[in-house]
C-alpha cells in the first residue's frame, strides 16, 4: 500500500516542466519510430540511452517509460493504412486493421487500436504497481541456488521462443555470455580474455554493446536492404484522416465487449512476464482468443474492430508485465526492458529485491509515467497529430540512416568518452549485423551478455557453498521449483508438437 501511495504522489513531478517536456518528447519519438516501418522504439531508446547521463535518474526513467509505452502502440499506425506494421508486435493489428481501411474506415480502425492500446498499457501498469512489491517480496525467498536456476530458466525460455531457429538462438547467447566473461573476474582479483590489452581490463561497456547491436546493425541492415517503399509513400500520400474520425461510436465498443479488453489485457499482462515473450506472442494469442470465443471467427481478417482491439490490447499490456522480471529480478522481459534495465545500471540502481524497498522513490516516477502514457498520451497524440503520422513513412531513407548512424557514434563516444568504446560499438554493430543476416536472433546474445555475470556468479558461489556438489540445485526447493519450470516449458514449447494452423490464416 505504501508503494501505491508512492506512486500516486509521484505523479505530482509530471508538473515539472523538464520532466513533462521529456515524458511528451519521449511518447513522440517513440510513436514516429514505431511508425516507420523498419525503425523500432529499441532503436530509439538505444539511440537515446546516452543523453540519459545529463538527466537525473527520475527523468531518465520516466522517458524511457513514455519511449516504451508509445513503442507498443505506434506501429499501428502504418500496420492499419499501408499494411506494413512498424512493430512486430502490430502484425496481428494489420489482419484486421488494414481491411477496414480499405473499406474506407481507417480513421476508425485507428481509434479502437488506440482505445485498445490505452486500456492495455492503464490495465498492465496498474497490475505493475499492484503486483510489483508482492513478488519483490517473495523473490526474498530465493536463496543462491535458486537464483541460479531462475536465471538459467529465463535464458532457456528466451532461446526456445525463438520458434524455427532455437540453434541459432542458442548459439547467439553463447556469444553474449562469451563476451560478458571479458575482464576482471567476478569473485577473484584476475583478467580473464584481454590478451593484454588494458582497455579490456575493465571489460566490453553496456553502452557500445546496446548501440552496437542496434542502432548501428539496422543501418547495415538497411544499406543492404532492397525493399521497395515507394508503393507505401504514394498510398500515405493518399490517406486524408479528420480528427473526429478516430472516435469509435459506443455502439461499437459495446459489440465488443469489455470481457475482449479486459481478458486480452491479462495475456498480455502474463505473457509479458515471460523473458524472451515480447509483444508479438501477447498479441497473438490475444487474437487467436478473440477467433475463437467469437461467434463470427469468419469476419476475422476481413475488417472486424475486434481483432484490432485484442492485439493492441495485449501487446500494450506487455508493457507492464516485462517489467515484472526486469525490476524484481534483474531479467529483461523483451529487448526494451533490457536496455532499460541498462539505464537502471548505469545510473547505479541495482535491480533486484531490495530494489522495491530499498530505491522505490525512484522506481515509482516511472511506473507513474508508463500509466500517465496510457491513459493521457495515447488519445491525446492520435487525436492531435495522428492525421500527420502516415506521412512519416514518406521521410527519405538515406537521409534518415544516415542521421540514425551518426547519432549511434556519437552517441557511443560522448557516453563514455572512450575512442575504444566507440570503436567497440562499431565492432558490436558489425557482429550483430551478420548475425542478424544469417538468421541468429540478437536479442539472445544481448540477454546473455546482461545476465551472464550474475548467472556465472551465482553458480560459481552455489558450488562453492556445497562443496562442488551439483545435486544442490535438485536439493533446495526453490532452485528445484525453476528446475521443474524449465522442463515444463521446454516440453511445451519444444517437445510437443505446436498447432499447424494460425488464426491468421483460419482469419483469412
Amino acid at each position: 500500500m505504501d508503494f501505491i501511495l508512492l506512486v500516486i504522489n509521484s505523479f505530482s513531478l509530471l508538473l515539472d516542466p523538464l520532466n513533462l517536456t521529456y515524458v511528451i518528447l519521449g511518447f513522440v519519438i517513440g510513436t514516429i519510430f514505431a511508425a516507420i516501418p523498419g525503425l523500432t522504439a529499441t532503436l530509439a531508446m538505444a539511440l537515446l540511452l546516452p543523453l540519459t547521463y545529463t538527466l537525473s535518474v527520475e527523468t531518465a526513467l520516466m522517458a524511457s517509460a513514455s519511449i516504451y509505452m508509445a513503442g507498443m502502440c505506434g506501429g499501428s499506425i502504418t500496420a492499419t493504412t499501408i499494411n506494413i506494421p512498424g512493430a512486430p508486435s502490430s502484425m496481428m493489428t494489420a489482419l484486421d486493421g488494414y481491411p477496414m481501411h480499405q473499406q474506407g474506415k481507417g480513421a476508425l480502425a485507428l481509434g479502437h487500436a488506440a482505445l485498445g492500446s490505452m486500456f492495455g498499457g492503464a490495465v498492465g501498469a496498474l497490475l505493475l504497481i499492484a503486483v510489483a512489491p508482492f513478488v519483490a517480496e517473495l523473490s526474498l525467498l530465493v536463496k543462491t541456488t535458486g537464483k541460479f536456476s531462475l536465471l538459467a530458466f529465463a535464458m532457456v525460455v528466451v532461446v526456445i521462443a525463438q520458434r524455427g531457429r532455437i540453434p541459432q538462438a542458442g548459439l547467439a547467447a553463447c556469444i553474449g555470455l562469451m563476451l560478458a566473461t571479458v575482464g576482471l573476474d567476478a569473485m577473484e582479483p584476475i583478467t580473464r580474455f584481454t590478451f593484454g590489452y588494458s582497455n579490456l581490463t575493465a571489460g566490453i561497456d553496456l553502452m557500445p554493446v546496446i548501440i552496437g547491436t542496434f542502432a548501428i546493425a539496422e543501418v547495415l541492415m538497411q544499406a543492404i536492404s532492397s525493399r521497395d517503399i515507394s508503393a507505401a509513400t504514394a498510398a500515405a500520400d493518399k490517406v486524408k484522416i479528420r480528427r473526429r474520425d478516430f472516435l469509435p461510436p459506443l455502439s461499437d465498443i459495446r459489440e465488443i465487449g469489455f470481457s475482449c479488453y479486459f481478458k486480452s489485457c491479462l495475456i498480455g499482462y502474463f505473457v509479458g512476464t515471460l523473458p524472451g515473450a515480447g509483444g508479438s506472442m501477447g498479441s497473438f494469442l490475444a487474437y487467436t482468443e478473440a477467433v475463437r470465443t467469437s461467434p463470427e471467427p469468419e469476419t476475422f481478417g476481413k475488417g472486424n474492430p475486434k481483432g484490432i482491439v485484442a492485439s493492441e490490447s495485449a501487446n500494450n499490456a506487455v508493457c507492464g508485465g516485462a517489467m515484472v522480471p526486469m525490476l524484481t529480478f534483474g531479467i529483461p522481459g523483451d529487448p526494451i526492458t533490457a536496455i532499460m534495465l541498462g539505464v537502471l545500471v548505469i545510473n547505479g540502481i541495482q535491480p533486484g529485491p531490495q530494489l522495491m524497498s530499498d530505491q522505490a522513490g525512484l522506481i515509482a516516477p516511472m511506473l507513474a509515467a508508463l500509466l500517465f502514457s496510457a491513459v493521457v498520451l495515447i488519445p491525446l497524440t492520435l487525436y492531435l497529430i495522428g492525421p500527420y503520422f502516415i506521412k512519416i513513412v514518406s521521410v527519405r531513407k538515406d537521409v534518415l540512416y544516415s542521421v540514425i548512424a551518426l547519432l549511434a557514434v556519437v552517441g557511443s563516444y560522448v557516453a563514455t568518452y572512450s575512442t575504444f568504446q566507440m570503436f567497440m560499438a562499431l565492432g558490436m554493430g558489425v557482429l550483430a549485423f551478420y548475425l542478424r543476416r544469417n538468421g541468429f536472433p540478437v536479442i539472445t546474445m544481448l540477454l546473455g551478455y546482461i545476465l551472464g555475470p550474475n548467472l556465472e556468479e551465482f553458480l560459481r558461489r552455489s558450488l562453492a557453498l556445497s562443496n562442488g556438489d551439483p545435486t544442490t540445485f535438485l536439493t533446495n526447493l526453490d532452485s528445484l521449483f525453476f528446475v521443474l519450470l524449465t522442463l515444463v516449458f521446454v516440453y511445451f514449447l519444444v517437445i510437443r508438437k505446436p498447432a499447424t494452423k494460425t488464426p491468421a490464416s483460419q482469419a483469412k
